[in-house]
């Protein structure tokens, strides 16, 4: 069974708190215990969990501060237990900060407010298969890697595979309205969704969805807590859409002159109707880094029945034959490196800044989006670098995936709120959406009131009705709390 990961090791002896959080009343401790719900007090065990994958944390671990410290860890076995905890947090107004891998990289699960911790790994059993109907019903703390070895045996997938794969749960997936790398083809998480139980602030459990696709009986239930990020409810179980795994599969690559002819193949070959299940698009310096290559490259890579792949890949080949074909062999170094995040930690841990920030937007501004963003940060001091690859491809526009990185001479804290200042202010300029996949969590929850505009006070409006004492992780998406 997958436990949870972290970039890097707590130091031993003591630590200090970077965020400080209310004392949790001895009153709760002692109705969780009557209530027969699973936790664990032990300092230690507190500190581990009161951190997860924002990198900015990995520099404070590695000098003795941990984000946050939650007043006790609680280890729900069933939707009893989760019920019991919020109904018992609810009436004495403490703050419950849901966790499963902890694999987010915006400081979402991170209890800055102390409380509870509330670890979901332990709920993680595959409760039903629907071979027909193609579906599945999973409780959210089933991790990645889990779920499709069950899944396999039986000849099926979700399709959902993230670089964070093998760290996250399918509650984190839907909680931050993720997106796999065959996305193209499988869908993103708010696609795969069918139905949800979902336990809200004061112990109530709700179902939504999950009798059939494509309801017209009032608006998308689901859709309220996809991507909700555990402010609006907690996610206990879901229903996921299911696919035969694939038994076919071709590759290509292919490098243009600039990014913007890259760009405009990519929409090409999207608004044709192929849907090849990876097509990857990077600008030089991340074709240089990864594949050697001094042009814009593309991997295009598509899975499923040989008559509607080969169907695709054709309409790919006819849209790039002005470009260069390069060696397939780019395919298989991509997928053999996808998801190794090793350099991140060593790097931080040196005082080097490193992180990603991905935005969607629509093909018409996307070049300029990509543009403003990379001059946006390289225009900051210290920066060293700023690129960019698409990462994931629609009728209507695409996800660009920046990386950047800085030698900061002063505070780095300071340094990595500018560069994400720079890029989310230049992203929301343009036009652009604040997030593709990552979702808001602590570090964007800042851009929330320009990101959304008057839609912004109806989230908040949502969740007044559904979290009035604001007990769900205070502050993330600025909801309930100070914005960090």
């Amino acid at each position: 069974m997958t436990t949870p990961t972290m970039p890097n090791e707590l130091p031993e002896g003591d630590l200090t708190v970077k965020f400080t959080g209310t004392e949790l009343p001895l009153a709760v401790l002692d109705e969780l215990a009557a209530a027969n719900v699973p936790f664990n007090a032990d300092e230690r065990i507190r500190f581990e969990h009161g951190r997860d994958w924002w990198p900015l944390t990995i520099g404070w671990i590695s000098k003795g501060v941990v984000p946050a410290l939650a007043g006790v860890v609680v280890l729900p076995t069933t939707i009893q237990h989760v019920s019991d905890t919020l109904r018992i947090t609810n009436a004495h107004g403490v703050a419950v900060t849901p966790q499963g891998g902890r694999s987010g990289v915006v400081g979402g699960a991170i209890p800055v407010t102390g409380g509870i911790a509330l670890d979901l790994t332990a709920m993680n059993q595959v409760i039903a298969i629907d071979d027909e109907s193609l579906t599945v019903t999973v409780q959210a703390g089933k991790f990645g890697p889990d779920l499709e070895a069950v899944l396999g045996a039986r000849g099926l997938t979700v399709g959902h595979f993230p670089q964070s794969f093998d760290l996250a749960t399918v509650g984190g997936w839907l909680a931050c309205r993720g997106a796999g790398q065959l996305s193209n083809r499988y869908g993103k998480i708010e696609d795969i969704v069918r139905g949800l139980t979902v336990v809200l602030a004061d112990g109530s459990v709700v179902h939504t969805g999950g009798r059939g696709p494509r309801q017209a009986v009032g608006p998308d239930l689901n859709q309220v807590f996809v991507g909700s990020e555990g402010t609006l409810g907690i996610i206990v179980e879901a229903t996921l859409a299911l696919h035969h795994k694939a038994t076919f599969e071709m590759r290509a690559a292919y490098s243009f002159d600039t990014v913007a002819e890259g760009l405009e193949a990519c929409r090409r070959i999207i608004q044709r109707g192929a849907r090849p299940a990876v097509l990857r698009l990077y600008d030089v310096p991340e074709s240089k880094r990864n594949f050697e290559l001094e042009r814009n490259a593309l991997i295009v890579l598509d899975e499923g029945d040989q008559l509607l792949v080969e169907a695709n890949m054709a309409i790919v080949a006819q849209e790039c034959a002005k470009a260069v074909r390069e060696d397939d062999a780019h395919v298989e170094h991509w997928l053999g490196h996808r998801n190794n995040v090793s350099a991140l930690t060593p790097l931080w841990e040196r005082d080097i800044v490193v992180d990603t920030i991905e935005i969607a937007g629509p093909w018409s501004t996307l070049h300029t989006i990509y543009e403003n963003v990379t001059a946006a940060l390289l225009g900051i001091e210290s920066t060293v670098t700023a690129t960019m690859h698409q990462s994931h491809a629609y009728q209507d526009g695409a996800c660009l995936y920046f990386t950047f990185a800085a030698r900061p001479e002063g505070s780095l804290e300071e340094y990595y709120r500018a560069a994400w200042d720079a890029a989310s202010n230049a992203v929301l300029a343009a036009g652009g959406a604040l997030s593709h996949h990552h979702g808001v969590g602590r570090n964007r929850a800042r851009f929330m009131p320009t990101a959304l505009g008057t839609g912004f006070g109806l989230l908040e409006t949502l969740k007044d009705a559904l979290d009035p004492k604001h007990i769900l992780n205070p502050g993330v998406m600025g909801l309930g709390g100070d914005a960090w």
